[in-house]
This record gives structure tokens, sequence and C-alpha cells, in this order.
């Protein structure tokens, strides 16, 4: 069925204000982040349940492929078209439909921007934590997809532990209810659960109930550098050793920081060839209690500087520091494969000292920076031009070398971003046959056509 068609039939279904066809609206929504693009045959804007409905009921009756995108955040390729079909916007699904402070949660649907979720609960009280480093232009229905993470996930868990409940349409129009607004519920199998991280793979997310909890009254942070990363490192370990469990720790290594040094300016950064953030959080009193100890504790363990946030403003700085770390990959001039993997936390040496060889080995600089509290590090690939055929077959090679490493020293190859299109290639290797014919068992029930996000890493 051509676009044409396509027209004519979903204006049966829809306004004509919610379907287009125009070259810049495809165009808009054939790309995420990543580098790969494949145009859409029509875009669908739907507003509520019963539209996505109604597309799947159209969709499935013709074994139309259908993709769902929302702010096109992604850093996989993973909401792509790459068979055309319809190309579902969830962006006017935006609206939250209930804060609930009695009962601790919030119900929205999937296009609110997350930061402006966390500001609308703030406002009475409550907190909702996950915090991926786009919050500001995410969506609640793309951290969904993926599972996202962030930062503070490190005490408070990632997107998966706050949902309660979802509405999700399936492939053949059917509507499926999982969970509620309890919060605790032992009732069947836990396809709420099953449903977060798919990729838009098994079912449409139309209405999401997530879990509060109360805000934190205060946080601190501390900005320390180290000589290297390996004693960097080694105070991560021994902070968490110590009992205390911070709310975010953040590590960067020696190209990241050069990069800083050459974007902002040499005195804009403190010495050393790594650097450390720790943000703690609860009570007023206890903050206060615990930010000066802490501080020594660092100096006892090599730290060379240490910058001291004692109120939001402050904290406020060093978290911009950290977002001018990407910005300073990027003045770099090179192309930069996000890489979201995740080793055990003993590996971060490793895994550094892997990195510097890997560099050495193929001439491709490497930067590493993020979570090391879970060891969710990103390993930034940093090439010239990755549409270039023999510097992209040079990156996939150094790429393929990492994920080897990865899994093979205890790793995943995602910690946030999802598999989408980057990292199909080595999916079987990751999974292993039995959970990849698992993987394909429940996608045959749920989607036996294949018709929902056609040709990621499920289509092996």
């Amino acid at each position: 069925m051509n676009s044409i068609e396509l027209n004519n039939q979903l204006r049966a279904i829809l306004r004509p204000d919610q379907i287009s066809t125009a070259e810049s609206v495809l165009t808009e929504h054939s790309t995420d982040k990543w580098h790969a693009s494949a145009m859409p045959d029509i875009v669908a804007f739907v507003e509520k349940t019963e539209d996505v409905q109604a597309v799947m009921q159209f969709a499935s009756s013709h074994k139309i492929p259908v993709y769902t995108r929302a702010a096109g955040t992604g850093h996989t390729g993973g909401s792509v078209p790459v068979h055309g079909g319809i190309l579902i916007s969830m962006m006017r699904m935006s609206s939250i439909l209930e804060i609930n402070p009695s009962d601790g949660v919030c119900i929205t649907q999937p296009g609110v921007i997350t930061g402006e979720l966390q500001n609308a609960v703030r406002e009475h009280g409550w907190y909702y934590p996950p915090d991926p480093a786009s919050l500001k232009e995410c969506t609640i229905g793309g951290n969904i997809a993926t599972n996202a993470g962030g930062p503070r996930c490190l005490k408070y868990g990632v997107t998966k532990q706050y949902v309660l409940g979802l509405t999700v349409v399936l492939a053949n129009g059917e509507i499926l209810k999982t969970g509620g607004r309890c919060h605790k519920n032992s009732t069947g199998f836990d396809l709420t659960s099953l449903m977060v991280g798919t990729e838009g793979m098994l079912g449409i997310v139309t209405e999401i109930t997530v879990r509060l909890i109360p805000h934190p009254q205060s946080r601190a942070m501390l900005g320390a550098s180290f000589p290297d990363f390996t004693a960097a490192a080694a105070a991560v370990q021994a902070i968490l050793d110590s009992g205390t469990l911070p709310s975010a720790l953040e590590i960067t290594d020696g190209f990241t920081m050069a990069a800083a040094r050459d974007y902002l300016g040499a005195d804009k950064l403190p010495p050393g060839d790594a650097y450390l953030m720790i943000e703690i959080d609860g009570n007023t009193e206890t903050v206060a209690r615990e930010l000066p100890p802490l501080h020594d504790f660092l100096m006892d363990h090599q730290a060379l500087r240490i910058d001291t946030a004692p109120d939001e403003a402050s904290c406020e700085r060093i978290w911009q520091l950290r977002r001018d770390f990407s910005y300073s990959l990027k003045h770099t001039g090179l192309t930069k494969l996000n890489e979201d993997i995740v080793v055990p936390r003993s590996k971060l040496v490793d895994l550094v000292t892997f990195a510097q060889q890997l560099q050495q080995d193929t001439g491709i600089p490497v930067a590493c920076f993020g979570h090391a509290g879970d060891g969710n590090i990103h390993t930034n690939i940093m090439v010239e031009n990755y549409e270039d055929p023999d510097i992209k077959k040079k990156a996939d090679n150094a790429l393929n070398k990492l994920f080897t490493w990865v899994i093979n020293n205890d790793g995943v190859i995602s910690g946030e971003h999802g598999i989408g299109l980057a990292k199909k290639p080595w999916i079987q290797q990751a999974l292993g046959t039995v959970s990849i014919d698992t993987h394909h068992a429940i996608k045959n029930a749920l989607d036996p056509d294949n018709i929902l996000n056609p040709g990621k890493f499920l289509d092996v």
C-alpha cells in the first residue's frame, strides 16, 4: 500500500490534521540521534489510546509495519522506520493525567517530557528519581521503551523500578492493562516489567502509572580531581565499601578532561587526569553532617583537589561541568559513537585500561565517562567521519573488540540506551541462543506478523 492509499485509509480513522505525508514531516521522523535514517510512508499524530487502537487494527489487518516515536532522543536508531509504513508520533499525548500523593503515584501519557514530569510532582513535595541526561527533552514513553537510567539510579534505580502499571495497545489492536496503582503486586506474571525496555516491539504504551517517593530535603556535592583513573576508581569502591550510598557517582577519564580543557579553558578544570563527582541527598541535617567526613575521606584516597557544593546552586555548577564534558567531546569535531556498556564495578579500571589499549591499536580516540557507581561507563569511540566506508569499517571493528571484551568480562552491551539498530550485530553474542529463542517466542505470541518495529534486533 503506497503513501497515497495509506493517507486515504487513515483519513477514515483519524482527523486530517493527525496525519501527514509532507516530506519535511517524514524527514523529521526518519531518524533519532544515531546516524541511521529511513523515511516512513506516513506519520500519524495520535492523541489518545483509541487513536492508537484504531491505527493498529488497520495496520494488523493489512500487515503494515508500525514504528513508534516520541522526541527522537534515542542513541541507537531504535525508532528508525527501516521498512517504511506508519510512524506513530506520541508527542501529542503529552498530558499528566493525575498526581496523587496519597497513593504515591502519577499517571501520565507517554509524550510528557521527563524533566517536566519531575518538576510537576516536585511541586507536591514528591520525587520521580530516574534522570537520564536528556531529561529536559526526552519523554517518559521513550524512557519506558529503553528502560532508561541516569546518574541517580545508583541509589534510586532505573525506570523499571518506578513503573507500577501500563496501558498497552497490542499489535492486533487489543488493549492490555498491566499492574495498577498499588505499590506491591504479585498477581499473575509481571507483564509491566516485561513491557519496559522492549523498544516498541511488543506493544505501544499509551498510559503509564509511576511510583513516587518523598522528595529529599536537600542535596550536596563534591567534585574531586585525581591523578589518574585508577585512583578515582579506587575511591569509588572505597566510598561504597565504607557504607556510604551516594545518590550519584560520576567518573571522567583523562581524554575527556583534556577535551574539556580545550573547550572550556585550562583554568576552568581542576588538575589531574580523572574527575569524580559525588552527590549525596537526604534530610538537611544529615547531608550537612555527612559532607565534611566525605571530603576528608577523599583526601585520604589521593584526591588532588575537591570542590565543595553545599547547596542547590553550587551543585548545579558541578552538574553543568558534567554536561560540558559531552559538549567538549563534540567540540573536538569528531563523531561520538556513544556506547552505554556496563561492567561489574570491580572491572572499571580494566575497562579503561582496555579502552586505552584499543585506542593505541586502532588509532581511534576513546573517551570514557559516566556512572561509576553502577559500572555504566559511556565508552565513546571518537571517529572523524562515520559515513566514510573505510572509517566506518575501522570503527565497527573497534566496536566489535569493545563489545566482545565487555561480554567476556561479565558485562552487558547496553545499560540504558537499548539495542535498536546500533547494537544489532552483537545481540546473539550478548544474549545467547536460548535467550534469543525465548525473545522470539514472546514476540511471536504478541506480534505474530512482526509489524511492530520490524527490522530491529529480533530480526536476526
